[in-house]
């Protein structure tokens, strides 16, 4: 079965910068696209970022152009998001997801569920 596993939040004051990682693990882990989700406190879950596995192609959420950056690492297969310049509004828990269908390209209009979810990590960033 496949696991993923999220790691790297915490507290972090507005400005500064966290790296969070997605390890998966299973058998043939083999997912089209890996994403980064998150949902704030009394917020619906919004999608963040993702990458394709086949060609490394990538796609941020507006908000967060600029500021994050999403990479892989297909040896240790876990998905890196670099979080820069945050902001108070990025408090959320973060989730990794991964699906074996949807592409990169079109995740960020993808209103179904993915294949495949961590259990997410909680970025707080004081003001």
């Amino acid at each position: 079965e496949v696991q993923l596993v999220e790691s790297g939040g915490g507290l972090v004051q507005a400005g500064g910068s966290l790296r969070l990682s997605c390890a998966a693990s299973g058998f043939r882990f083999d997912a089209k696209t890996i994403g980064w989700f998150r949902q704030a406190p009394g917020k619906e879950r919004e999608w963040v970022s993702c990458i394709s596995r086949s060609d490394g192609s990538t796609d941020l959420a507006d908000s967060v152009k600029g500021r994050f950056t999403i990479s892989s690492d297909n040896a240790k297969n876990t998905i890196y998001l670099q979080m820069n310049n945050l902001e108070a509004e990025d408090t959320a828990v973060y989730y990794c997801a991964a699906d074996n269908f949807v592409r990169c390209s079109l995740l960020r209009h993808w209103q179904g569920d993915m294949d495949y979810w961590g259990k997410g990590t909680l970025v707080t960033v004081s003001s």
